[in-house]
């Protein structure tokens, strides 16, 4: 195919997707606990923000475009992280692995990336990217929208990069994630900017540093800042408190 035909096909997958506004040990879920929501929003909304569609595994290709690097700059935002070798990062909502790939050279072989997504086909795309790459410190997850999967208390890291704005119970995933997280583990949110208007995405795969603020903090979490040298998108660091508690622990 030619490149020109090529990125008329990634364009309107991404288009069918509903992202751009022109050129964009698992339990199941009968298994998963009760979600613990305190509040109560209109359906489809969370703390006055409408909540984005997710992204179909048919739209898969768009995480993969040509243009993705040059537009969202991954091993800058990366460096940026200074993840430390042996560390256990979440990749969360990791689709067919763009992401987690290039965290696993940075986590090496000590380290291990959990790679998350709820739809079973990007699960699959992602194993047999895995598979052809060789990597073996990824463990691909499949998830539910109210349970993380990730092990409690063990996460040094989770990264949500374009993906927290479609969560579809945002209290809950947030609950999961915290507490899948080291007392002093950071939680990152990679998102489009809400407040510029040129950034030729939909509104609601945008958001804003207040509203990522407003929601995140809400759940216990600690704003340690946010990076901005990225074209289009924010970088958005949390942190568990250091006394926050730990994981039970098991009983024998």
């Amino acid at each position: 195919m030619s490149r020109h035909r090529l990125g008329t096909a990634l364009l309107a997958t991404a288009l069918l997707s509903g992202v751009l506004l022109s050129a964009q040990d698992v339990p199941s879920p009968a298994q998963a606990k009760a979600p613990r929501r305190i509040r109560r929003d209109p359906p489809g909304t969370f703390m006055g923000r409408r909540i984005a569609p997710v992204m179909s595994f048919e739209g898969a290709d768009w995480l993969i475009r040509e243009t993705r690097e040059q537009q969202e700059q991954p091993e800058a935002m990366l460096d940026a992280l200074k993840i430390a070798p042996g560390s256990t990062v979440a990749d969360v909502g990791a689709g067919v692995g763009y992401m987690s790939l290039r965290i696993a050279r940075r986590v090496g072989p000590e380290g291990l990336v959990l790679a998350t997504d709820i739809q079973p086909q990007m699960i699959r795309m992602l194993s047999d990217n895995l598979r052809a790459a060789g990597v073996k410190n990824v463990r691909a997850i499949c998830c539910t929208p109210i349970e993380t999967a990730l092990p409690k208390g063990r996460v040094d890291l989770v990264m949500m990069v374009d993906v927290y704005h479609e969560c579809s119970d945002p209290e809950v995933t947030l609950q999961g994630l915290r507490e899948a997280l080291k007392p002093g583990g950071r939680l990152v949110l990679v998102e489009f900017r809400g407040e510029d208007p040129d950034v030729p995405i939909k509104p609601e795969h945008k958001m804003t540093v207040a509203q990522a603020r407003l929601e995140v903090e809400s759940q216990g979490f600690r704003f340690k800042g946010s990076l901005e040298f990225l074209p289009w998108q924010h970088i958005l660091i949390f942190e568990k408190p250091e006394d926050a508690p730990g994981p039970e622990p098991k009983r024998p």
